[in-house]
C-alpha cells in the first residue's frame, strides 16, 4: 500500500494507511481490526501488515509483527533504524518488544489499549504478568541449569564472524 500520488503526507496520512490495512485485513481475513505500516527514512512505506492470527493460526501474526517482517524483507535488514512504525492501535507487549528488537526510531499509534480492551482485545493481563516475579506468573517458569546452555553464549562470543544485534 502506498500513498496515492498527490496525497497528503505526514504522520496522519501514514496512520490512515495503517488503519486502512487493518480494515482490509479484517474484511479479507476475518481477523482482528489491526493494521500497521513501517515507513522508511525516505518516506516510503517499507512494509505493511494486518492481523493474520486467525487466518494463519499464528498467535504472533499481529499487524505490527507482520509489518516489521515485511519491512525487514524489503529493506534486506533485521534492523529498522531510521524507520517509524505506524499502527492503528497501541502495540501489545509482544509487538512493542518486536519494535524494540527491530530498533525502530518511533511508534505512532491511533487507538489506545483501553479502546482495544473495550472491543474485547484486552492485554492488560500480559502487562501485569510481566511485572510479576517468575514464581507468581500464570505460566510456571523454572530454570533448569545445565552448563551447555551457558556455554552456548561462550561459543557465540568466540565467533569472529557473528552478526551482532
Amino acid at each position: 500500500m502506498a500513498l496515492p500520488t498527490g496525497a497528503p503526507t505526514g504522520a496522519a496520512a501514514y496512520l490512515d494507511l495503517a488503519i486502512e490495512a487493518g480494515r482490509q485485513g479484517m474484511r479479507a481475513h476475518r481477523g482482528g481490526p489491526f493494521g500497521a505500516v513501517v515507513v522508511a527514512p525516505d518516506g516510503s512505506v517499507a512494509g505493511e501488515g494486518c492481523n493474520r492470527v486467525t487466518s494463519t493460526n499464528d498467535p504472533t501474526a499481529h499487524a505490527e509483527v507482520t509489518a516489521i517482517r515485511a519491512a525487514c524483507a524489503a529493506l534486506g535488514s533485521f534492523l529498522l533504524e531510521g524507520c517509524t512504525l505506524y499502527t492503528s492501535c497501541e502495540p501489545c507487549p509482544m509487538c512493542l518488544a518486536a519494535a524494540y528488537w527491530a530498533h525502530v526510531d518511533a511508534i505512532v499509534y491511533g487507538a489506545s489499549r483501553a479502546d482495544a480492551a473495550a472491543a474485547g482485545f484486552d492485554d492488560a493481563f500480559i502487562y501485569e504478568e510481566i511485572g510479576r516475579p517468575l514464581e507468581s506468573r500464570r505460566i510456571p517458569m523454572r530454570r533448569l541449569s545445565v552448563g551447555s546452555a551457558v556455554t552456548l553464549f561462550d561459543e557465540w562470543r568466540a565467533m569472529s564472524d557473528r552478526t551482532p544485534y
